[in-house]
């Protein structure tokens, strides 16, 4: 079953530091018709906890909610069961997994048996990640990841939005091993990447995860119905 029932959405990133933002960033947004889930992660849930979240949330909407820990599944295997227990309440989970592909595997039915969905991320955003940038991680291991998820049948993945040549490789990737993918991208507008233009690498089914050009808004309202029409 999908997670969100658009095929293109907006994704608020509630990375705002107290519920009363939280209250009003989910109040500005969640009647824009193309608002189609919301993040949350750790500035909130370390601070409120998980269920204190959601409840906030659930005052004002009943759309999807994504809990982003951060990065899960980077950890040993038997975490996994523990994790999924932890975010009972949550609609789905973002996982990378880069410690390995017995954690990935481990994880993601851990996951699933919590009938959790579940959304893979191998590439992150930010400069110095991959190895040919000074980073750690190559682009072999990266697309290790979404191939070990993709013989999972997972069809969710993250992918970074501030690199639309990127998003067409992945696309590429996981099309030619029988995957209809549905992207999710960070790395919008602050961090350089463009709605329209990583939409279009996308393809049909691309959620943007927005967070600080959103929650910082002067009109948070008007800035969402703008950005959806950027879809």
């Amino acid at each position: 079953m999908s997670i969100i029932k658009l095929d293109k959405s907006i994704i608020p990133s509630c990375d705002v530091s107290d519920l009363t933002k939280l209250k009003n960033l989910v109040k500005e947004t969640c009647s824009v018709k193309g608002i189609g889930a919301y993040k949350i992660g750790l500035e909130l849930c370390l601070k409120y906890g998980i269920p204190e979240v959601i409840e906030t949330i659930r005052k004002y909407t009943n759309l999807p909610i994504i809990y982003d820990h951060q990065k899960a599944a980077t950890d040993i295997p038997e975490l996994g069961e523990k994790f999924a227990k932890a975010v009972k309440g949550v609609d789905a989970v973002i996982l990378f997994p880069f410690t390995g592909p017995e954690t990935e595997k481990a994880w993601i039915k851990a996951c699933k048996k919590a009938n959790l969905g579940v959304i893979v991320g191998g590439e992150m955003t930010h400069k110095g990640f991959l190895e040919e940038d000074n980073g750690f991680i190559n682009n072999a291991e990266a697309l290790k990841i979404y191939e070990i998820a993709a013989k999972e049948c997972i069809s969710d993945f993250v992918v970074p939005g501030n690199k639309p040549e990127k998003i067409k490789m992945y696309k590429a990737f996981l099309e030619a091993r029988g995957i209809k993918p549905v992207f999710y991208s960070p790395g919008l507008i602050s961090q350089g990447g463009n709605i329209t233009k990583s939409a279009k690498a996308a393809g049909s089914r691309w959620h943007a995860i927005v967070g600080r050009a959103l929650y910082n808004a002067k009109d948070i309202n008007k800035a969402a119905k703008e950005m959806v029409k950027a879809l």
